[in-house]
């Protein structure tokens, strides 16, 4: 069911917060709530939109393993394509780094040149408790170093037992099954907590063989350079397994809350159908420390935490290596290897300075650490053949990468009057960034000697990598309701974003180096670029809310959408200057089919859109229960106004619409989701355009008690589609060379499955 259109959950998350603060003869009565918890900081104050899970979670959980299938439920916010567990998301055509992504309030970064340990993908859905998003104008105490939205998962918040009831002892226990991949999975959570100190541990695990499309498109069989077989329908390297585990500790004293939370995740593998290598190992550790406090003042908050990520990547069963002029010829492997080490914290405060005046203030800060090298690959071939060059050194992507920031922020928010609320916020963001200097795997002509100034890694060496970026973010909203069925918000915003490490690092131009430093799915090859400035995006939008006074009934909500980015990150096709002059880089700079050399540059973009949403009743019976319709449809475009071109990875017009039925302990649904064709694509990457499409899904779930059983079809008529930000598939073969990789196809979704999910609370 989607998001906005559940009355229940409009009223739950937003009315009492968002409510304009007046009495009138047709306003409900709110009930009192007894708050057993401290205060905690309101999240951006009273903007942004607060994603009521309760029901979507469970049956969602049971569909997909991927945190991020959450967000597909908020209007125009979606999900790129990126293997079983680590969608990346994307809100009005801006995703990954150009969103801020948090999880339990930490700034997790993808420490991959593939971005495939995207920062959702170390939490389960299963420990999913709430979710914010700002997919419009943010404020500025939840930006920062991004120029698109901000998305804030938390897990659960810590429980205690009531007053006088003893020891508080909880637990939740499931498992669910997936027809396609044969998808298995479990999670246990269990909590013991007294009044003043609680604990709580999650457990889950997940696993998924290769999924199947709706019918063939490719061949199948044994190919000449591919040792696996796999069918014409099955979707090669799309088989995960992933285990997260997180102990949760809370103590409380009067009006103060102090958490620490441990995260283990371990992924033995994971395929990437839109990538030429796959993850075999990333195993990350968390320490996170949160502080909540009322005072007499206000409310303080503060974080501290810390995470390391070792991450590996290789061909797992579906991908080789193939080297040699006998098709016989394969190598053991090309080990990648990847360490990130992220230390953060914040501090904040809110003040209220009247009862009209709110001010917030606060800091943060961030250092990263980043390792990217590639070990010389086994020299255990037949007599004769060699690696192709990738000995005897190591190869060294990125060595001492750092990345630290510093931020401050202040933000005053007014309510005038009934009617009228404002937010005005000011960031600062220092961005510093440098590395070390790199090798190559040899000094062959390949990639050159470094000690050579002249050549590629020596220019790069002897180049002053240190850059400092000095930016700033501005933020202006304003609320205006007229009575308490409708009301309408407006914003500006000035979003600052420096580039990654990979997008300011990655340096050489060998094909094999360039097809691991690509993070878009497109399977291209990509080069860094020292000079690199910051993107700056000027954003403006307006919602019109129209609902039943008490948000209810029946509501709908309007927002057009206009954002233009100086120095935006786009590519370019990769010159002599920079990529050399071989043959395969000169037919690149104007081929119109095929994978091609690009290199980031800044250029101008300008991107614009429009979600609608909305609910309404349409039967209520006491005996046959009650039908809600649901509804969703937005709209973006991108385009690059430097080259006339447009953007890469923009979602089409596309729609969600929904009957939802309740009947005591039964909620069923059907959804049907339309795409458009993508026919406005990327011509600089060679985009492959993709076919409109019409998907229809049904859930149900009972939850009676201890128990909940959750059923659904996801493309219940079997449909074959190309999801618009799947990317092209590279996913089986002999992915490292070109000549095996055929351009054109599409990542296809997948074909009819089948899911059911238990869980029993105790």
């Amino acid at each position: 069911m989607m998001v906005d259109s559940v009355a229940q959950a409009e009223t739950a998350t937003v009315q009492s917060e968002d409510a304009p603060k007046q009495m009138s003869s047709d306003e409900p009565v709110l009930k009192e709530v007894v708050v057993s918890a401290p205060k905690l900081t309101k999240e951006g104050g009273s903007f942004g939109n607060d994603v009521d899970i309760r029901e979507l979670m469970p049956m969602m959980r049971a569909a997909s393993s991927d945190a991020t299938s959450l967000l597909q439920h908020v209007p125009g916010t979606h999900v790129i394509g990126n293997g079983g567990v680590s969608g990346l998301p994307v809100m009005h055509g801006l995703g990954d780094d150009r969103l801020r992504v948090q999880v339990d309030g930490m700034n997790l970064i993808s420490a991959c040149p593939n971005h495939m340990n995207s920062p959702l993908s170390y939490i389960d859905p299963v420990n999913v408790g709430s979710v914010k998003v700002y997919s419009g104008v943010t404020p500025v105490s939840e930006g920062g170093d991004s120029i698109g939205g901000t998305i804030r998962m938390h897990s659960p918040a810590p429980e205690f037992a009531k007053h006088g009831e003893g020891t508080l002892l909880k637990g939740e226990a499931g498992s669910f099954y997936r027809s396609n991949g044969d998808g298995i999975g479990g999670h246990l959570t269990a909590t013991v907590a007294g009044e003043q100190l609680g604990m709580t541990y999650t457990g889950s695990i997940a696993r998924s063989g290769n999924y199947e499309a709706a019918h063939d498109f490719k061949a199948s069989g044994l190919a000449a350079t591919d040792r696996s077989w796999l069918a014409g329908d099955i979707v090669g390297s799309s088989r995960y397994k992933a285990e997260n585990h997180a102990l949760g500790m809370a103590v409380r004293h009067e009006g103060h809350l102090l958490e620490l939370k441990l995260g283990l995740q371990d992924i033995p593998y994971e395929g990437f159908p839109n990538q030429r290598m796959d993850m075999v190992e990333n195993d990350s550790q968390q320490v996170n420390l949160h502080y909540t406090g009322n005072y007499q003042w206000g409310t303080l908050e503060s974080r501290l935490y810390h995470e390391r990520t070792k991450h590996k990547m290789d061909f797992a069963e579906d991908k080789q290596y193939y080297y040699g002029s006998a098709a016989t010829i394969l190598a053991p492997g090309m080990p990648m290897f990847t360490e990130g080490k992220n230390l953060g914290g914040l501090i904040k405060a809110e003040i209220p300075l009247s009862n009209r005046d709110i001010l917030r203030l606060g800091s943060e800060a961030q250092r990263y650490r980043l390792d990217d090298w590639w070990p010389p690959s086994p020299a255990t071939l037949p007599a004769g053949y060699t690696m192709g060059g990738m000995a005897p050194n190591t190869f060294w992507n990125i060595k001492d990468g750092q990345r630290d920031r510093l931020d401050f922020f202040a933000e005053w928010e007014a309510r005038w009057n009934a009617q009228w609320l404002s937010q005005f916020g000011l960031r600062s963001d220092t961005v510093k960034m440098d590395t070390g200097k790199i090798q190559g795997y040899n000094n062959s002509t390949m990639y050159g000697d470094s000690s050579v100034a002249t050549s590629i890694p020596g220019k790069f060496n002897n180049a002053d990598r240190s850059r400092t970026d000095d930016n700033i973010d501005v933020t202006a909203l304003l609320r205006y309701t007229p009575e308490a069925s409708r009301s309408f918000e407006m914003g500006y915003s000035l979003k600052t974003r420096s580039p990654n490490l990979y997008e300011r690092f990655s340096w050489s131009t060998n094909t094999m180096a360039m097809e691991m430093n690509n993070f878009a799915g497109d399977g291209n090859y990509y080069v860094g670029n020292l000079d690199l400035s910051p993107e700056k995006a000027h954003s403006f939008s307006v919602t019109a809310d129209f609902h039943d006074p008490d948000k209810k009934r029946w509501g709908i909500k309007v927002t057009p959408y206009l954002t233009y980015v100086e120095d935006y990150i786009d590519a370019r096709r990769c010159p002599a200057s920079v990529c050399g002059s071989s043959a395969a880089v000169t037919s690149s700079l104007t081929a119109t089919t095929g994978f091609v050399y690009l290199q980031y540059v800044n250029q101008n973009a300008r991107l614009y859109g429009l979600d609608v949403s909305g609910y309404a009743p349409l039967w209520e019976s006491d005996y046959y229960g009650n039908i809600i319709a649901t509804g969703m449809v937005d709209y973006v475009r991108g385009e690059n106004r430097t080259t006339g071109d447009n953007l890469y990875n923009i979602m089409p017009l596309n729609a969600k619409l929904a009957l939802v039925h309740h009947l005591g302990s039964w909620t069923n649904t059907i959804e049907e989701q339309v795409v458009s064709a993508k026919t406005k694509v990327s011509q600089t990457r060679d985009e492959v355009p993709t076919a409109g499409y019409g998907l229809l899904n049904m859930r149900s779930s009972y939850d009676w008690k201890q128990w909940r059983l959750d059923l659904g079809v996801e493309n219940v008529l079997d449909k074959f589609y190309n999801p618009p930000l799947g990317g092209a598939y590279v996913g089986q073969g002999a992915t490292m060379s070109g000549s095996a990789i055929p351009w054109g196809v599409a990542v296809p979704g997948p074909g009819r499955l089948a899911y059911v999910g238990a869980t029993v609370r105790f």
